[in-house]
């Protein structure tokens, strides 16, 4: 795996995978995903949840890209124990809260509020189709935030009252929900 853009263009990460409950996202799909957000938002001013973070690939591209506010959250310890290291190899850990909990425990007790959240979980998570309704009603976006999660063809989020875009990148799909803005 590698990182896109940005400061760390082109470092490369490599996770001990052996039995780790993670699936990265293919460097294809990230990097349709950052194209778009890099036409929606300065990377610098806002503040970024990443949830089910596995490896850290996301938190190292806002990273890179100028982001100096980002929450990781995972469950798995060697998960969260490797996205410290690496985050100390590339002297950035004063921009990633690395924290470890369940993530929806996490929401449940959340009392800010984001500009984007990503939430790349586990494509057979039984409550995955949960996940935008959680997060809109314990208000974690800030007015006209993002947030984008990650599946495959078995979900289907289309018809949800917030979802703004669909796009797909292989077996990777990103349904994009907004929350309205104040005006």
């Amino acid at each position: 795996m590698r990182i896109i853009s940005g400061q760390f263009k082109g470092r490369r990460f490599t996770p001990p995978a052996d039995k780790w409950p993670t699936r990265p996202t293919t460097d294809y799909a990230k990097e349709g995903l950052f194209n778009i957000l890099e036409n929606s938002f300065y990377f610098d001013d806002i503040k970024v949840l990443d949830l089910f973070g596995g490896t850290g690939s996301h938190s190292y591209e806002f990273v890179s890209r100028g982001c100096c506010d980002v929450t990781y959250v995972d469950q798995f310890g060697p998960c969260v124990k490797f996205v410290q290291q690496t985050l100390k190899a590339m002297n950035a850990e004063e921009y990633v809260r690395v924290v470890r909990s369940d993530v929806f425990k996490f929401i449940e007790r959340a009392t800010e509020q984001y500009d984007y959240i990503f939430a790349g979980p586990p494509y057979a998570l039984p409550t995955i189709d949960a996940i935008p309704d959680f997060i809109f009603e314990k208000n974690m976006l800030k007015p006209d935030g993002w947030f984008v999660l990650e599946h495959n063809a078995n979900h289907s989020f289309e018809e949800h009252p917030r979802i703004a875009q669909v796009r797909n990148y292989g077996d990777t799909i990103f349904s994009f929900f907004e929350m309205p803005g104040q005006g």
